[in-house]
């Protein structure tokens, strides 16, 4: 969640900080800071509550060094303050972090570091603990250090008496680095310093790094040497900029297209799914009793996409677990059972630590993530990279899309392998995905309708997505979109299910999307429409219809492109995507940083 920046080498550090730390605002955070080397034996610190424009307020116009750290925090521990605030300064150490140090009061009874203390971070006493035993050596300080912890954590560290130097060591979190002619970075995310390498690492879990400016070692905490894995980024720095569209959100959704063909095209042969390039044998999809789906938030919705298509069409039983909820429970797994694990980032701790869980069980687990090298990717059996290029924007888009469309080819190879699908039914299901970006640009072009009519929507308070079967899927992606970035109040229901309770909740005007565009309970949904129109709600209904013929049903009617019932979620989810991002704009909002929101949740 929080952004990590270092540097050392031969450029002036406080512009590469700074905007390093620029470039991983989309995290989400609350206040930012910086150290560095000032004059030999000396380590300044500028840091305050806010975004980072306001740490630029505060920095010095002249600053020469070459090393330092920065950090955007994300408040765990401790309110929004600038004693709170990252980096922290204990005594010989500066230090930044991402994650949680679970005993840290421990910690500070142990060593008796209470008094050394200023703010009411787990990060401040991890600084402290360092200091505490610090003895000269950086490296066996360190490792005395991570033997006292636990939790999660990615630390840059700096000594007062070690200037131009800067060590690292990580549990879980995720850092990467590289190291060029300029100097060695090391960051959360690669963006932060992708203008200057297209190369990098991730720093190995419980390895520390030493870097300056002529390289970078690493070792293991015996001591051992150990070799950065340099992989290379397959997008320009383009990528990660908003190209002249006002948001990073709005700007992924028009991107969508590229990033499904980008995806799925490397996978189809013959008109057939083909996994070949990414090293996943036939073999692994044969023999399965069930599936599991295991992720979070956006992620876990694109699973019930997954879910829906892979229990209906080829009769496999499938769940889908909270991450969060499945590592901490005992799951019912054999070893015919696949368990799918989807994360955009790969670092998703509570989704890695669920994988972790289940390969205890089963050999047959696929991580579904964006970022190469990942952790879940590399803990898997089997990966399945998507293609979707840096996702910015906190509310994803693209990369949910992507993994929707990974399902789709994952469910038709399980159908094809296993004989619920004929060899001719998989090439037409084969050539009406690759339809899916044709039918994505169509609907993009109907945006200006969708701006005029969430000028409805800006000022309700809560509003509701219904649909049944693959639209009721779709629908619970729809409600998180628009509570994420508009902070309505929304959620999505089985239609059939409004009777049952929900339907108390209808007013005269609360918005009501009703998807429709499933064939066979079409006339169904329709009646639940009544229902809730009868009732005054704002009613706003996507479906294939080119008309509608009794008007009096909705309020508004968007009329999707034919398509398969199989492959309308793509287009649906572009309309609400497409209402998310215009109710918050309209609503004066930046749908790119949501409140109290991070883009990657690395800690529990």
């Amino acid at each position: 969640m929080c952004g990590i920046i270092g540097f050392t080498g031969r450029l002036e550090a406080q512009k590469i900080l700074t905007e390093g730390l620029a470039a991983l605002e989309y995290r989400g955070y609350d206040s930012a800071g910086i150290a560095y080397f000032k004059d030999t034996g000396k380590i300044s610190i500028r840091k305050t509550v806010g975004k980072v424009k306001d740490l630029l307020a505060i920095c010095d116009d002249e600053n020469n060094s070459t090393c330092g750290i920065g950090h955007t925090r994300w408040a765990t521990h401790g309110g929004v303050t600038n004693a709170n605030a990252h980096p922290h300064k204990v005594g010989n150490v500066a230090l930044i972090h991402n994650g949680i140090i679970e005993n840290y009061h421990e910690i500070v009874n142990k060593f008796d570091l209470a008094d050394s203390l200023i703010s009411e971070t787990d990060t401040e006493v991890a600084a402290a603990l360092i200091n505490k035993l610090y003895d000269g050596d950086p490296k066996a300080t360190i490792k005395k250090a991570v033997a006292e912890l636990q939790g999660s954590f990615a630390f840059c560290i700096m000594f007062k008496d070690q200037p131009g130097k800067i060590f690292a060591v990580r549990n879980v979190s995720p850092m990467v680095a590289t190291y060029c002619d300029d100097g060695a970075f090391i960051a959360s995310d690669l963006t932060a310093f992708i203008k200057y390498s297209k190369r990098y690492f991730i720093l190995p879990e419980y390895t520390i790094m030493t870097m300056t400016a002529d390289g970078i070692e690493m070792e293991d905490l015996e001591g051992k040497k150990v070799e950065p894995d340099y992989l290379e980024v397959n997008w320009d720095v383009t990528a990660a900029q908003k190209d002249g569209y006002p948001h990073f959100m709005i700007k992924e959704i028009h991107e969508q297209p590229t990033a499904i063909t980008r995806t799925i095209t490397p996978r189809i042969k013959d008109s057939l799914p083909c996994f070949e390039d990414d090293n996943i044998p036939d073999s692994f999809f044969e023999d399965i009793s069930d599936i599991t789906v295991v992720a979070c938030g956006t992620a876990m919705y694109a699973g019930m996409v997954g879910k829906a298509l892979l229990k209906n069409k080829f009769g496999i039983p499938v769940s889908v677990e909270i991450a969060s909820e499945f590592r901490y429970e005992q799951p019912v797994l054999t070893d015919r059972s696949m368990v799918i694990f989807v994360s955009q980032s790969g670092e998703t701790i509570d989704t890695l630590e669920a994988l972790r869980l289940a390969n205890k069980y089963t050999k047959k687990t696929l991580s579904i993530v964006n970022v190469k090298g990942s952790t879940i990717a590399r803990e898997s059996n089997y990966v399945l990279y998507t293609h979707a290029g840096p996702e910015i924007a906190v509310a994803s888009t693209k990369a949910y899309t992507v993994q929707v469309a990974s399902f789709y080819l994952i469910g038709c190879k399980i159908g094809l392998v296993s004989g619920r699908m004929t060899k001719e039914e998989a090439k037409t299901f084969i050539e009406n995905l690759q339809e899916v970006p044709n039918l994505i640009e169509s609907v993009i072009t109907q945006a200006p309708e969708i701006e005029q009519l969430t000028k409805r929507m800006t000022n309700a308070t809560n509003a509701f997505y219904i649909g049944r079967g693959l639209d009721y899927a779709l629908s619970m992606e729809g409600a998180l979109k628009l509570k994420e970035i508009s902070y309505i109040h929304a959620e999505a229901y089985a239609a059939g299910e409004l009777k049952h309770g929900t339907i108390a909740l209808i007013s005269e005007g609360v918005p009501v999307i009703a998807v429709a565009t499933q064939s066979h309970v079409y006339s169904k949904v329709i009646s639940n429409i009544r229902e809730v129109k009868a009732r005054g709600a704002y009613v706003i209904l996507l479906s294939k219809d080119k008309d509608i013929t009794d008007k009096s049903i909705c309020d508004v009617h968007i009329s999707l492109p034919q398509a398969p019932d199989e492959f309308v979620i793509f287009e649906s989810v572009i309309i609400c995507q497409l209402i998310a991002y215009y109710t918050s704009t309209g609503k004066g909002l930046n749908p790119d940083q949501p409140r109290n929101l991070a883009k990657s949740v690395t800690v529990e």
